[in-house]
């Protein structure tokens, strides 16, 4: 058993590479090897986003507070709320992130293939951004 006490992972401040606008990411947990899942809460301030993105494995979102965007390549772009569970399946390209106005926090969950867990994209533009 391994308990991970609230503090002892510092936070960090999400990539400009990969988002836009303020992002903090507080990570929860990391398994161990032969499992391979991991998390972490993250937290997007009003306007921010992620890059476009894929996951190898998929990826799990659980809504914790505010009101969010999700959107898939060729799909409409979805509200969020707190709550919601949203999957991605492997290999399908979304964003995910803050309103306009309002911030998200969301559980972000995923599993690590062949080293990695998700593969970076281009910037979500401000065109595709707004809804």
């Amino acid at each position: 058993m391994q308990i991970t006490r609230i503090g002892s992972q510092p936070s960090r401040k999400g990539p400009e590479d990969y988002f836009s606008g303020t992002v903090r990411i507080d990570p929860l947990f990391q398994a161990s090897e032969p499992a391979r899942v991991g998390g972490a809460s993250v937290t997007f301030e009003p306007g921010a986003r992620t890059a476009w993105h894929t996951h190898p494995l998929g990826q799990t979102l659980i809504v914790t507070a505010g009101c969010g965007w999700v959107q898939r390549e060729d799909g409409p772009v979805e509200e969020i709320r707190p709550g919601d569970v949203i999957w991605f399946p492997p290999g399908v390209k979304h964003w995910h992130g803050a309103t306009p106005t309002t911030a998200v926090t969301h559980i972000a969950v995923q599993e690590t293939l062949d080293g990695s867990n998700v593969d970076w994209l281009e910037k979500v533009s401000d065109a595709q951004y707004r809804k």
